[in-house]
């Protein structure tokens, strides 16, 4: 069986309906959406994982593959980091949380030592030029890194999932090539809700 790789993008907390309450409803649906969806990769035969490290999607997303590799050794679980500095700002909690899960990685790679305007977009890049698929949590934005990634990953034809944060609704590769050959392709903004 072939091996691919998958990357993680998604919003930070801030922009979702239940921000930073891992508690609410919504959070938990989400969170077992992308079990579910990582599940199906590994299915398909994804073995090697990317996250960008960043607060939300890229942490829990994390956690789920780390969750997944108790039962498969040959899952891996790469951290991409942008910047050393990441985390200087965050709450002592985002921290551990941080520094608990790419202790837990497979293997972390530091991008660059210290912040850049440009790290978190190369970071992104980086994820993308090195999966065969995205999965992303992304609510339709024109602006933003999630929607920078996502249409940098359709520009090299990766194979792209979405999971809207706000209608829960996961549209696959294969639902997206149906959606455009027919010109109904489109994606909802939160603000349409």
């Amino acid at each position: 069986m072939l091996s691919y790789s998958c990357a993680f993008t998604g919003h930070r907390p801030a922009r979702y309906i239940f921000g930073y309450d891992e508690e609410h409803e919504k959070c938990r649906q989400l969170k077992a959406l992308l079990a579910v969806q990582i599940a199906a990769l590994i299915d398909i035969g994804v073995t090697t994982f990317y996250t960008g490290m960043s607060l939300g999607a890229d942490q829990w997303a994390a956690e789920i593959v780390l969750g997944m590799k108790a039962a498969r050794d040959d899952i891996r679980l790469i951290a991409v980091i942008p910047c050393e500095t990441q985390a200087d700002r965050w709450s002592v909690d985002q921290r551990d949380r941080y520094f608990d899960i790419v202790d837990r990685c497979d293997d972390a790679i530091n991008l660059q030592t210290k912040y850049t305007p440009t790290c978190m977009m190369e970071r992104n890049r980086w994820l993308v030029d090195h999966a065969e698929f995205l999965l992303a949590v992304y609510d339709g934005g024109v602006r933003g890194g999630t929607a920078y990634t996502v249409k940098y990953a359709e520009g090299l034809e990766r194979k792209v999932t979405v999971i809207h944060p706000y209608t829960l609704e996961v549209v696959t590769p294969a639902d997206i090539e149906a959606l455009r050959r027919r010109g109904e392709f489109r994606l909802v903004t939160g603000n349409e809700e």
